[in-house]
């Protein structure tokens, strides 16, 4: 049960903490990103858009009360790194990046619901 503890909240705020990073880059308009953007031909405000999920996701994923809000910011954070994957195979640039964020992901999620799931099986 400490393991699963000490690998749900490592795995969980590296993954908040990317997307945090992610989240100010794009909301301070860091000419990289936008440039990038610009040059997939995504619409200008689709960087403030995805900033501020991002930041509002990061905070959803770390809080501990409202289990409905962090099931659907994995959710949105899954749909996300799928679209970045996507992306970069399409643009030829390196795919690598989201497919760790995505790992990383999927161990916090995997390992929230194990430790969800252990007082209900220890009742049975």
């Amino acid at each position: 049960m400490k393991t699963n503890r000490i690998i749900y909240w490592t795995s969980t705020i590296l993954v908040a903490g990317m997307f945090l990073m992610s989240s100010i880059m794009y909301l301070s308009h860091n000419p990289t990103i936008t440039g990038g953007f610009r040059m997939l031909g995504y619409p200008p405000y689709f960087v403030n858009i995805l900033g501020v999920a991002k930041l509002l996701g990061a905070i959803a994923v770390l809080q501990t009360k409202y289990a409905k809000l962090k099931e659907w910011a994995y959710a949105g954070f899954t749909i996300t790194l799928i679209g970045a994957t996507w992306t970069h195979i399409a643009t030829g640039t390196s795919f690598m990046m989201p497919l760790v964020i995505f790992a990383l992901l999927a161990v916090s999620y995997f390992t929230w619901n194990y430790k969800l799931a252990v007082p209900t099986l220890q009742r049975s």
